[in-house]
């Protein structure tokens, strides 16, 4: 399973404008992708800070979200969040929700 950590600063008062963002319009171009799995979002209650972790079959799913369907997510975020978000990818080594061990990772 592989990971993708995308981290943004949310404009100010626009938490309930950013979930309902992420729940109208991202997660159904995820669902659409191939080899997605989950989308997990955090935000900092009346804050300006999100993370949102999608979690995909293998890396290479992932790699193409982000060259084919990315960019249409970035743009959707365009009006909630300030910046360029931050993007870092990671190999899921364990999940408990997934139930996946280091063992069965490696």
């Amino acid at each position: 399973m592989f990971a993708r950590s995308v981290s943004m600063h949310l404009k100010a008062g626009c938490v309930a404008e950013f979930t309902r963002t992420i729940n109208d319009e991202v997660i159904p171009l995820l669902r659409k992708h191939k080899g997605f799995l989950d989308e997990i979002v955090l935000a900092v209650p009346g804050g300006t800070e999100a993370v949102g972790i999608s979690l995909w079959d293998r890396k290479e799913s992932a790699e193409t979200y982000n060259r084919d369907t990315y960019p249409q997510v970035q743009k959707a975020l365009a009006k909630v969040i300030e910046g360029t978000p931050a993007v870092k990818t990671y190999d899921v080594t364990n999940s408990t929700f997934h139930k996946i061990t280091a063992r069965a990772a490696a």
